[in-house]
């Protein structure tokens, strides 16, 4: 390509009419690279017509092929030529190309979508703003037009290229506002479930680019970057996290940790704080919970708190949008109905709310972890971050136990935001069982009847409830508040239904603490009577259940100690005389007995020893009311 092609680009501007397409289409066809520089000058006013089928015909005159070559040309990729030459050149295959884009059948073929690594080149490369704008413009028309035009932006190499360049452009320029126009475009468009595992790295250096641009940046594309990453991370169970946790370098942590900072800590609308929080729920989703509490070395001679600094800064603002919000909801669910579309801004809160329980658990079992001992974090965090942490927790629950009883006085029990009032209140007693105990003493019958909004029954809030009822009923008090309103009935449905949940795996968890707490409960409170009834028989049959779906000795040992201290209440002939009861279910109580007993149990476990005892003595007490099962039982094993 010669100077002259150069100096025509130059002198295209002041073209005023442009020859018949034919003529321009000739050119475009001919054999010498003259004619087709020619060509592409009065092609770029046809482009600028909006004229579709005749942009249409320019691409296929000049092809994909010859334009990738200017670019080339432009790029300083192919020998020779002067300096300003290769900037028309690459000023003309830009403006073309950008041209035969706005057509989206032509954005869309492949010979256009093959040229976005070099566009992109072309955006790191280029000082020239007006070059950079429209490169940005031909990158989001190919990104719009094609599936393949928007996944050609994870090929090696793009986004480092497009992202090195928005580090460096001018806040408010008319190239920032379409390079972020670009991403989010990319960001939404891009479905990470169906890439391939190439893909997926194209998209983890978006990710990694985005956290440093969140990091760096102290401008309106810091909360552009922060929004893209929210978006990113928060969708459930994706492919994409798995590539994040295989980076062996922990510098876009540490980045992202710097842009959560920046944003706690300084004056911004509640808005942008709930996107930063939202960020580290998601940050401690993907890579634990003791991501909070890791120290990383931070580049970028950025300022970082220390661990238990940012530890105590992530809960107190979590702790503060949380306050706001349950004094919110209240007004508005009880004190406003006659205010108009009072129900999607209750909605919106209640969304919000749910991400700051789901970060405030997270921070509750790193707190846990870090005070027991367990984990393996990184920095150890000091034993008065963990007290105050502890105390600012203590009060926060205690605010939303005061939530729950106002929707009590109200007469509500069903709602998204009770249910995941009732789940943080059981994640925290989990860990401190007997904490606001006065409070969840008056409260616990009605969490027990919290439904969600779709569901039909209190399930989850029972369950959410377990990890506590299972510690108390180790003492005489806590079983006396359970028996006060019924509550072993309703931890014996609980349990039930466990079992029952068509095609889902039992979880294996929570029927262990549903069976700690009944075990607890008839160990403690013998003067309560459990009726021998049909939720007596659906026990039993669920216990059946349990066992049969698994060999694990902690499985055979919990039920069975469960199954033998209920056979102490009954007999074989009540039991075989009842509707719902029969001797297959005989049969299978004493295989797991069997199972039991011939258990070896490992010297350091006192949990299954202890469990072993109660069995054999229970076993001895009523197997003489039960002949069936002692002439089973006993053909197999010596008690």
């Amino acid at each position: 390509m010669d100077s002259s092609s150069a100096t025509a680009a130059t002198v295209a501007p002041v073209v005023t009419s442009a020859p018949p397409l034919e003529d321009c289409l000739r050119l475009l066809r001919g054999e010498r690279d003259e004619q087709k520089l020619a060509g592409l000058l009065v092609a770029a006013n046809v482009c600028r017509a909006g004229d579709a089928d005749a942009v249409a015909n320019v691409y296929r005159a000049v092809g994909p092929r010859f334009l990738r070559r200017l670019l080339n040309t432009g790029l300083g990729k192919v020998e020779g030529g002067k300096e300003e030459e290769r900037e028309a050149y690459m000023r003309l295959a830009v403006t073309v190309l950008a041209g035969l884009a706005r057509v989206p059948e032509v954005a869309a073929d492949e010979g256009v979508v093959s040229t976005v690594p070099l566009v992109a080149e072309v955006v790191a490369k280029s000082t020239d703003p007006a070059i950079t704008e429209e490169c940005f413009e031909l990158l989001s028309l190919i990104a719009i037009a094609s599936e393949d035009g928007a996944y050609e932006f994870c090929e090696p190499g793009v986004i480092d290229m497009i992202f090195l360049q928005i580090l460096s452009l001018t806040d408010g320029s008319k190239c920032v506002e379409l390079a972020i126009n670009l991403l989010q475009l990319l960001v939404h468009k891009l479905k990470v479930d169906t890439m391939s595992s190439e893909k997926l790295q194209g998209m983890t250096r978006m990710v990694t680019c985005l956290a440093r641009i969140f990091a760096v940046l102290h401008t309106a594309v810091k909360f552009d970057a922060l929004h893209m990453l929210t978006f990113l991370l928060s969708q459930k169970e994706s492919p994409l996290h798995d590539f994040l946790r295989s980076i062996p370098a922990s510098i876009w942590e540490s980045h992202i940790r710097v842009g959560i900072t920046a944003i706690l800590q300084n004056r911004v609308v509640s808005s942008e704080k709930l996107h930063a929080l939202l960020l580290a729920e998601c940050m401690m989703s993907i890579l634990g919970e003791d991501w909070l509490s890791e120290d990383f070395e931070v580049q970028d001679n950025q300022n970082v708190l220390s661990v238990d600094k940012f530890v105590l800064l992530v809960l107190e603002s979590a702790r503060v949008e949380v306050a706001v919000l349950l004094n919110e909801l209240a007004y508005l669910k009880y004190e406003s109905s006659k205010i108009s579309q009072t129900d999607e801004a209750i909605s919106q809160k209640q969304r919000n709310l749910a991400i700051l329980f789901s970060l405030i658990e997270r921070i509750i079992k790193m707190i846990s972890n870090a005070s027991s001992g367990e984990g393996a974090p990184i920095h150890t965090i000091r034993e008065s971050t963990i007290m105050q942490a502890i105390t600012g927790l203590n009060e926060t629950i205690n605010l939303v136990l005061d939530f729950l009883q106002d929707a009590k006085d109200h007469g509500q029990w069903k709602g998204d935001d009770l249910l995941a009032a009732a789940r943080i209140v059981g994640s925290y007693l989990a860990e401190a069982p007997y904490a606001c105990k006065e409070k969840t003493g008056n409260l616990l019958e009605f969490i027990f009847s919290i439904e969600g909004q779709d569901e039909s029954s209190s399930f989850y809030s029972i369950c959410f409830m377990l990890p506590m009822l299972s510690q108390i009923t180790m003492e005489v008090d806590g079983c006396r508040t359970l028996a006060s309103f019924g509550g072993h009935k309703a931890v014996i449905d609980c349990l039930v239904k466990m079992t029952e949940q068509g095609g889902m795996t039992i979880d294996n968890g929570s029927m262990f603490l549903a069976c700690d707490t009944i075990i607890n409960f008839m160990s403690n409170m013998k003067s309560v009577h459990i009726p021998v009834d049909y939720r007596f028989i659906r026990l039993l049959k669920a216990l059946v259940t349990w066992a049969g779906t698994t060999d694990a000795s902690s499985v055979t040992m919990t039920a069975s100690c469960l199954c033998v201290m209920l056979l102490d209440m009954t007999s074989e002939k009540f039991l075989l005389s009842c509707s719902h009861f029969d001797a297959n279910i005989l049969g299978s109580l004493s295989e797991i007995i069997i199972r039991s007993l011939q258990q070896d149990i490992p010297d350091d476990d006192s949990e299954q020893f202890k469990q072993k005892q109660i069995i054999v003595s229970g076993y001895k007490r009523w197997a003489d009311r039960f002949p069936r099962v002692k002439d089973v039982v006993e053909q197999h094993v010596s008690v």
